[in-house]
């Protein structure tokens, strides 16, 4: 690895968001420039080791999220928070869409004090422009007990564009998220 490479990954933070389905969010998010890479997972449940079957019980407590490694220098934890409300709908309790239950809750889980601040700032923010006609019931709290999704489920998105979720859901959501976040981008995409 190059000096350059090595001083990105020792500066890089990581950020962790739960806004329904993790494919969709996965795919969003390894699109952005200075986005190093991005995992579906499970955080802030109970359950010692969490698995896809358990989590979708609702007895786990777990979230479906995704944990985002990026370097700040190229993209601000602001740009995420702003990307992450953009593709969910942070209003609605344990639901995105059709998926329902606890792990399809909206929450951030912050790895630094000043992630929550951020967090917390935007959403009143939000709130008070009156963006949205309901309130905002996004859970903002520390990250705890994160574990990633089984190695199926990583890139899903990308690897399966016709499977009947990833066309009729993500796609859409997909193709919206480039068109207002193109500035964002990488270049491959």
């Amino acid at each position: 690895m190059s000096d350059a490479a090595t001083d990105i990954q020792a500066s890089a933070q990581e950020a962790t968001f739960a806004g329904g389905c993790f494919w969709c969010l996965e795919a969003a998010f390894n699109r952005l420039q200075g986005v190093l890479h991005a995992e579906s997972g499970y955080s802030n449940g109970e359950h010692p080791q969490p698995d896809y079957e358990s989590v979708c019980s609702g007895r786990t407590g777990h979230a479906e999220v995704v944990r985002v490694r990026f370097d700040p220098a190229r993209v601000s934890y602001q740009q995420l928070l702003g990307v992450f409300f953009f593709l969910h709908d942070p209003t609605t309790l344990n639901r995105q869409g059709n998926d329902v239950g606890t792990q399809y809750r909206s929450g951030i889980y912050t790895h630094l004090a000043e992630q929550a601040a951020q967090a917390r700032a935007l959403i009143e923010q939000l709130t008070a422009s009156g963006v949205h006609a309901s309130p905002i019931v996004t859970e903002v709290t520390p990250v705890v007990n994160y574990h990633p999704a089984e190695a199926y489920h990583q890139g899903y998105a990308a690897r399966n564009p016709y499977q009947g979720y990833c066309a009729v859901v993500v796609a859409p959501k997909l193709e919206k998220f480039r068109r207002t976040f193109s500035e964002l981008l990488k270049t491959e995409d």
